[in-house]
């Protein structure tokens, strides 16, 4: 007879999630995971597989947890929706959550040579394009933003920026030159 699991299976997912945008994959070892994530070796293999297969269930897990606080408040106009795209990205660091993004360190570290982290994150790129482009056509039905406007093109743009945003909150605090970065994007609308 199966035993219970005896975890939260969730839980200990956002625990692993969390050590591998913390420290990356391939520096993560398996003792890493069981230690960090409180789970037996075995019970590990036997609700996640291996080491890649917890890591894409991770990312997964990264997804739902994205899209839950990509638009976390109803902001006043279209312009301030994509404003707090940025500004989420420029606070992500001070609550619970590492710095930075486990889209962007998945694409640095193993999208070259690993055609699952690949497809993932050109998925979720592909992602945060759509809501922007949903976005930009929203305003421009609605008269905020000129019609004459690319929304293709300003959402290739918009992604762009804000995956720098996201390597650049990793590397300083200024938070200044971070709204700085961001005032002299979203000008691009004006």
């Amino acid at each position: 007879m199966a035993r219970a699991k005896e975890f939260d299976e969730d839980a200990v997912l956002l625990k692993a999630m969390r050590l591998f945008w913390e420290q990356g994959y391939e520096k993560t070892s398996m003792v890493d995971l069981v230690n960090h994530m409180g789970v037996h070796k075995r019970s590990l293999y036997d609700t996640f597989g291996d080491k890649h297969s917890l890591y894409i269930k991770a990312l997964n897990r990264y997804t739902r947890l994205m899209m839950d606080k990509k638009l976390d408040r109803e902001p006043a106009s279209v312009v301030g929706a994509i404003r707090q795209l940025f500004d989420n990205v420029i606070t992500s660091g001070e609550g619970e959550y590492p710095k930075g993004c486990l889209i962007v360190n998945t694409a640095v570290e193993l999208a070259l040579h690993d055609l699952e982290c690949k497809s993932w994150v050109n998925q979720r790129f592909a992602d945060t394009e759509q809501l922007i482009v949903e976005l930009i056509r929203a305003g421009q039905r609605s008269g905020e933003l000129n019609k004459e406007m690319n929304a293709e093109w300003l959402s290739n743009y918009f992604n762009n920026a804000l995956v720098g945003l996201r390597v650049m909150v990793k590397t300083t605090d200024d938070r200044d030159k971070l709204e700085q970065i961001v005032e002299m994007t979203m000008s691009i609308l004006k």
